[in-house]
This record gives C-alpha cells, structure tokens and sequence, in this order.
C-alpha cells in the first residue's frame, strides 16, 4: 500500500503545477503582479492575505471576481485598486480560484 502512495502523489503535483503556473503567468500577463506580490505588501494587499481575509467568505470568489474586472476601494484602505476590463470571466475565475488558493 505504502508503494503506491508515492506515485498517487506525485501523479496529483503533475496535475496541479501546470495549473498553479499557468495562473501565476496569466496574473503577470494582466498586470496583477504590479500591485501585488504572492507573499508580501506592493502597492495591493499580498495574495496570502487576501486569501486568508477571505478564507470564510463562501461568496469571495464572485466579489473578487468582479473586483479584478471593475476595480474598487475600501477594501484595504483608500488605495484604489484600478479595473482591468480586458480580464475575461473565465480568466477571472482562474485568477481568483489561484489567490484563494495561496497559504
């Protein structure tokens, strides 16, 4: 049994990689990594801190989701943070699924 834990294992970091990495590039190619890092405070909140602010929110994902596409303030002080229209819903999603995701 303990043989074939390894494999499961790595065959669920394979799967889970691209992912992770594909979302990091997608976060760079819309501008996101400009004002926010993964781990610490840039012009926006760190992504670990947005993702344990909303940790218990079970309707985060479409806030966050709409904020990335229309902007806001308030959330984290008066800094605005500025829409980026040219995010599609799909990418969005990905996007927010990626943050909440960060520990």
């Amino acid at each position: 049994m303990k043989a074939l834990r390894l494999p499961l294992i790595l065959s669920a970091l394979v799967l889970v990689a691209p992912a992770t990495f594909a979302s990091q590039e997608l976060a760079q190619k819309r501008s996101c990594l400009a004002c926010h890092a993964v781990d610490k405070k840039l012009v926006g909140p760190a992504f670990k801190d947005i993702a344990a602010k909303y940790a218990a929110d079970k309707d985060a994902a479409a806030k966050l989701a709409t904020k990335i596409q229309k902007g806001g303030v308030g959330s984290w002080g008066q800094i605005p943070m500025p829409a980026n229209p040219q995010v599609t819903d799909a990418e969005a999603k990905e996007l927010v699924t990626w943050v909440l995701n960060q520990k």
